[in-house]
């Protein structure tokens, strides 16, 4: 698969050689796209030290006759008691090319053999450990400017990395080396030029560790929103929506960043580029018009061919990203596809105990997208003969098909739906109504959904992660007000007890739920993206537990991730695995990194209690960051987004009535329906009065008037008198 780049500041001098010198010596060259046919073999022929370990991605590799370990010291001792080197093989369990690189050479005697004599080989699921993960893909970066999964670390038995690569066929072909070379030059470099292999390793390590310093602190002024827009502007696609050429990431953060510079700018530019990426994405083949969810990214320009696997974070903010762009705009295409995305991941996605499973790989039966495409022939004759010319017309199928083998770039018959005409053309190509051709796609796409759910299915990534389920947390509990769908919230709850029942221990996080067993020690992002759905069930249900657990957990957070000398938080616990470098993540790629999360997360605690702590650790982040966000805004958009919210203006409101009275909710529901971005809400009522001042001891001054629910709206400091009224309500609140 392929990874959203961090930004890497230049080496130098010294760096580069070291760099020139690994790359001498193997001389080689690394892609991680390429195409090979898939081999089988026997599944338990073979078993190996994983077979033990609860992730589905290790699991699918428990029976290759490499003798894989985990993670763990066993495997190091091992490495420095026969002086081996490690190959460490880093990936996730749909992903694409990890499948690959299994059946070409992971699952092949010979090139397990080479392996189990030259290496000791570790597996790690990327998304249990995204802390290994961070360190060594930014090793990779740093070698060979690019990263991608399957990731290839070989390191030496105290970890520190002297090669590094994605993925590599079993033979030597089209100048790319092949396993069974590369395993054969590395054994006689290792036995050869072993001083010098430490050497190196060393000094990339010593690298590693200053790319990790903290940049000297600053401070962010506007200026900064106006580069960010510029450059987006200037990579914008005006035809397709997007940004650059290919592969598009939906990127969900950069479209919600582009909807507040709007809304604080009044650019027109910025709205129509968020709509223009949105609709587009929503008629490409990035889009299933059948069982709905997006799909990875599009290999091309159009958003029509997709990676197809789906991933639990991209639905959850592209959900969001839609669902703020309906209540920007009132578009109701914009809430069609949030419902849907929502909808999806009910179905699919959701475990009967509340949680929310990982992914969904691209592949089903050895082949990546056979789940989703289609065949004119088979679309016939599931369809009556009008309603399929209907259907084919608009979802752009023909009998040759669009969905073209890439290495013959011949057809293939088969299809992947996009929408490649509108209605209004469509109504006069078929001189049908467009109510009547609405039903019709309606009938056929459940028609198709119908017959799909008999396919095989592509693998699902069961495991629970609680910085993912976070993310769904908060879309859910935001898509429920926005949308107006009440039982979004009571999935939003559910999910939140399960991380509280099952993934907390006296405030402190675990990452990982598998099979009943919870394990791992929560991360940064476990933390950030947990409290911002936290955050968004209070907004959303004004019950103050949820604003209690948040800030519980935002206390721990400080407690055990806060950079004391620099600011900023790492992303382990001070009292997690000493890894090779402890690194404090920013980057907002595929998803928003945890620092930008929790930037936004303080900012908006300090104005719901008043705690001026939460402010403190604010701007003390903000100021321990800037110096990097200047250098490249666009790469960190969330954190831009948290930077609007600290520069204002901002609106703090205070409701005091009963949640369930009549015009308590009229308020909320005319509230919710107003893109307000930079706001918190609170709610004083009898049933929650004592715990609300508890939390944000200054409501206690906030009575209601007139024997009737209260609305006080406080903007940039200053407090405007109580009304009673709705409409007084909006123009308080109007810019």
């Amino acid at each position: 698969m392929l990874y959203q780049l961090n930004p890497v500041s230049e080496m130098n001098n010294n760096s580069r050689y070291i760099l020139i010198y690994i790359i001498l010596i193997f001389n080689l060259t690394v892609s991680c796209q390429t195409n090979k046919k898939e081999n089988t073999m026997s599944d338990h022929k073979y078993t190996n030290k994983l077979i033990n370990e609860k992730s589905p991605y290790l699991q699918q590799h428990a029976h290759n006759p490499v003798n894989w370990y985990p993670w763990g010291e066993e495997a190091f001792e091992k490495a420095r008691r026969e002086n081996k080197p490690i190959f460490l093989s880093i990936g996730y369990s749909t992903c694409h090319w990890c499948h690959v690189m299994e059946h070409e050479s992971f699952e092949d005697t010979t090139v397990a053999r080479l392996m189990n004599e030259v290496f000791v080989s570790i597996k790690v699921d990327r998304e249990e450990r995204p802390d290994i993960d961070n360190i060594y893909m930014t090793v990779c970066q740093i070698m060979i400017g690019s990263g991608g999964w399957p990731l290839t670390i070989i390191m030496t038995p105290d970890k520190k990395p002297f090669f590094a690569g994605t993925y590599f066929p079993k033979e030597t072909k089209y100048g790319r080396i092949g396993m069974i070379d590369l395993i054969q030059r590395i054994r006689n470099v290792w036995n050869e030029k072993h001083s010098d292999v430490i050497k190196s390793a060393e000094q990339i390590t010593a690298y590693l560790h200053q790319t990790a310093k903290a940049e000297a602190p600053g401070e962010l002024t506007g200026n900064i929103l106006d580069e960010a827009f510029n450059d987006f502007e200037n990579r914008f696609d005006e035809q397709y929506g997007g940004f650059g050429t290919r592969p598009k990431f939906p990127t969900p953060h950069n479209l919600l960043f582009l909807l507040r510079y709007w809304n604080k700018t009044n650019n027109q530019k910025a709205l129509d580029m968020v709509t223009k990426t949105l609709t587009e994405m929503a008629k490409g083949g990035i889009y299933d018009h059948i069982g709905f969810g997006f799909h990875r990214y599009s290999t091309d320009e159009k958003w029509f061919l997709p990676h197809f696997e789906k991933m639990l974070y991209d639905q959850a903010l592209l959900a969001i990203a839609y669902s703020e762009a309906f209540q920007a705009t009132r578009n109701q295409n914009f809430k069609k596809t949030a419902t849907e995305i929502f909808e999806y991941v009910l179905r699919d996605m959701k475990d009967k105990d509340g949680s929310f499973y990982s992914a969904e790989d691209a592949d089903s039966e050895n082949e990546e997208g056979k789940f989703y495409v289609w065949s004119a022939a088979k679309i016939d004759k599931l369809l009556p003969e009008n309603d399929a010319k209907i259907f084919k017309t608009y979802f752009g199928v023909t009998p040759e098909g669009n969905y073209y083998d890439e290495a013959s770039r011949s057809a293939t018959g088969k299809n992947i739906l996009h929408i490649s005409i509108s209605l209004d053309e469509l109504s006069k190509k078929t001189e049908t109504g467009i109510d009547e051709l609405e039903e019709i796609i309606a009938n056929s796409k459940k028609k198709l959904f119908e017959y799909r759910e008999k396919r095989i299915h592509p693998h699902k990534d069961t495991k629970v992660l609680t910085d993912w389920n976070g993310l769904m947390i908060a879309a859910l509990a935001k898509g429920a007000r926005i949308l107006n769908k009440p039982e979004f919230l009571t999935h939003a709850e559910d999910a939140a007890q399960f991380i509280l029942s099952n993934l907390t221990a006296n405030g402190k996080l675990l990452h990982r739920y598998k099979d009943g067993e919870a394990k791992i020690q929560g991360n940064l992002d476990d933390y950030a993206f947990f409290c911002w759905g936290l955050l968004e069930l209070y907004e959303s249900t004004l019950d103050p537990k949820y604003l209690k657990e948040a800030i519980n957990i935002t206390e721990n957070q400080i407690k055990d991730f806060w950079d004391t000398e620099n600011g900023g938080f790492f992303f382990t616990s001070e009292n997690a695995e000493e890894l090779l470098v402890r690194t404090k993540e920013l980057y907002d790629g595929a998803v928003p990194s945890g620092n930008s999360v929790s930037f936004l997360n303080l900012i908006r605690l300090s104005k719901l209690t008043a705690d001026n702590k939460f402010e403190d650790y604010a701007f003390k982040l903000s100021k321990a960051f800037a110096g990097k966000v200047k250098k490249s805004p666009v790469a960190y958009t969330q954190f831009l987004s948290a930077q609007i919210f600290a520069f204002g203006p901002s609106f703090e409101i205070v409701i005091t009535g009963k949640r369930n009275d009549a015009r308590t909710k009229e308020i909320l529901d005319e509230l919710h329906q107003l893109y307000i971005p930079e706001k918190v809400v609170l709610l004083v009522s009898g049933e929650n009065r004592e715990e609300i001042i508890k939390l944000a001891p200054f409501t206690k001054d906030y009575p209601e008037i007139n024997n009737a629910p209260t609305i006080y709206v406080c903007k940039n400091f200053v407090c405007s008198l109580p009304t009673n009224s709705i409409d007084e309500m909006k123009k308080l609140l109007a810019k």
